[in-house]
């Protein structure tokens, strides 16, 4: 098991590589080049950012078997995705901000894959020999958004909707990982990924088969029940996933004011 961390070093980002409290500088933008500087830091001292900065985050929406399901409803045939931008995410410990058009924020606890290389039109089979690792995420989003709108671009896309972090683990079989998260030290979703409808090899291949996946890309693999909780201003949220870590971020309210009154034709 590797575990890889971004920082800032000085005017520049680095990744690294954690070996116990220290973390070894690397050289080179994607897991095929790197290679260590021979400079180490210690972890302690490091502001870590979000472990990969992604051109698109693909995420899939009701992908756990204890997920409940309205009246009537099935379970998907397919896998049901939406893509968050590169600009919604957010480092470890920064803000969650409830900006003024939103008015109710929820998160989703999520095991997010990392593309580790080019990948287009993968089979299945061939699945895990392009993923990098996994990381934490926190797929927040505006309740009362999603309710309002028939797509789900705006209540997931508002900066600092994609808490990510804190480190990108690898050599690691995600087939079994225990899922939780908490608000304010009270647990709200406890989970599984050996409950995942669709499994991690599967949405890869899938996925590769509608958009090139580059490195750095994630896949946000679903959330467990008891997600949709409601998330307030200074609340406290913890994510943590057996073998990666834990991700903490806090709710904050902007301070930017939104008037601009609905436009007809």
């Amino acid at each position: 098991m590797e575990r890889y961390v971004r920082f800032n070093n000085g005017n520049k980002i680095c990744f690294g590589l954690v070996k116990g409290d220290r973390v070894a500088e690397l050289s080179g933008e994607e897991p095929a080049d790197f290679k260590e500087s021979g400079i180490e830091h210690e972890l302690s001292a490091l502001k870590l950012l979000a472990p990969c900065h992604p051109t698109k985050a693909v995420c899939v929406g009701l992908n756990y078997k204890d997920t409940v399901l309205e009246p009537g409803a099935q379970w998907p045939k397919e896998p049901l995705l939406f893509i968050k931008p590169s600009t919604s995410v957010a480092n470890p410990g920064d803000d969650i901000i409830k900006w003024a058009m939103a008015e109710e924020l929820a998160f989703e606890a999520e095991l997010a894959v990392v593309i580790g290389k080019r990948a287009h039109l993968v089979p299945e089979e061939e699945a895990h020999d392009y993923i990098w690792g996994y990381t934490i995420a926190n797929d927040v989003t505006a309740k009362d958004l999603q309710k309002a709108d028939i797509l789900w671009t705006r209540s997931k896309s508002f900066d600092t909707f994609l808490p990510l972090g804190p480190w990108i683990v690898s050599g690691i079989n995600a087939d079994n990982l225990m899922i939780t998260s908490s608000v304010n030290g009270q647990e709200k979703q406890k989970g599984t990924t050996a409950d995942l409808i669709f499994g991690i090899e599967y949405l890869v291949s899938f996925i590769s088969h509608i958009t090139t996946l580059l490195p750095g890309d994630i896949i946000l693999t679903g959330t467990p029940g008891g997600y949709g909780s409601s998330l307030d201003v200074n609340d406290k949220v913890e994510i943590e996933i057996s073998e990666i870590g834990k991700l903490v971020n806090t709710c904050k309210v902007s301070s930017e004011s939104w008037s601009l009154a609905p436009r007809h034709k």
